[in-house]
């Protein structure tokens, strides 16, 4: 028997969050922090640390805010869905609330974002806006236009790895890294992973609200070969490690392998419908794998 929700309630608010989400949020982070524990003599800088942990998560909760609200507004949210079930299109959230919930966890995330200017300076608040700009567009306009992976590499490796990394560090230098660089690169890219999931599960239902995703622009054949050369791609860039002789940063994530391989097949097997949640699950999943492996690694190395 299916759960009665509550509207508004706590339970409502949690569900709407998306806790699985939040792993795309903090894996940037915490590999970004990993280099910069290493770099800089086994030190790092703790409170802007802490800070890029807490803008991170309240920015993903912003952007499911976003997601859940615009998508709805525009009718995306149906009875054709096959994803997981939406706050406001299932009325366990009043569209009003949501829309005031947006207001609040963006001025929040403002907040937390704010005090970064201490350690890195007032372009930060440029970033920062961008952050909070393509949070918007994303939902409202770019996803709809193909560039939704585009953004995903952007702002979930290089801006979170990248920044995180200038800001924790303590290493002399911090402007540029060839590590560093591989690793923001992977993130997005592992990550990408997600949305492509979704978008393959939904691809009969964005052709037919003209949303072009990039699923939709390449088909499902081309979209699996996409997905598994996507991790094996990945694992390839780590071989960048070896020059600084960092062997098992390199070679660690390759366990990484056989759960995306497996989680390939069976998404290739299924094919379509609402069991292709299940890929999203075990793609979550793997992510926090690769993450957890990247940054024993690099520690280990």
């Amino acid at each position: 028997m299916e759960q009665r929700i509550a509207v508004n309630s706590w339970t409502a608010w949690l569900l709407a969050t998306r806790p699985k989400t939040l792993i795309s949020a903090i894996t940037p982070v915490y590999i970004a922090a990993a280099w910069a524990f290493v770099h800089g003599g086994h030190r790092i800088n703790i409170l802007p640390l802490i800070l890029c942990f807490a803008f991170a998560v309240v920015m993903q909760i912003d952007a499911n805010f976003i997601n859940d609200y615009f998508d709805f507004k525009r009718g995306n949210d149906n009875e054709n869905r096959l994803g997981p079930k939406r706050a406001c299109a299932q009325g366990w959230i009043k569209p009003k609330s949501m829309f005031r919930a947006i207001i609040l966890t963006t001025i929040i995330a403002s907040t937390i974002g704010f005090p970064l200017i201490l350690f890195g300076g007032y372009q930060l608040i440029l970033l920062g806006l961008a952050c909070i700009a393509f949070c918007f567009l994303y939902t409202t306009h770019l996803s709809y236009w193909g560039l939704g992976d585009v953004l995903v590499l952007v702002f979930f490796g290089l801006v979170p790895v990248l920044g995180t990394y200038y800001l924790v560090s303590l290493a002399s230098s911090t402007l540029f890294n060839l590590d560093i660089l591989i690793a923001a690169i992977n993130c997005g890219l592992i990550i990408d992973l997600l949305l492509i999931v979704n978008n393959f599960r939904d691809i009969e239902n964005d052709k037919a609200a003209g949303k072009k995703t990039l699923v939709v622009y390449i088909g499902k054949k081309n979209t699996l070969f996409l997905y598994c050369g996507i991790g094996i791609t990945v694992l390839l860039l780590g071989v960048f490690f070896l020059i600084h002789s960092n062997l098992m940063a390199c070679f660690l994530p390759l366990l990484f392998l056989p759960f995306h391989i497996s989680t390939f097949i069976e998404m290739k097997t299924i094919d379509k419908g609402k069991e292709l949640n299940k890929i999203l699950g075990k793609t979550a999943r793997n992510i926090f794998i690769y993450g957890l492996l990247l940054s024993i690694g690099i520690l280990l190395g």
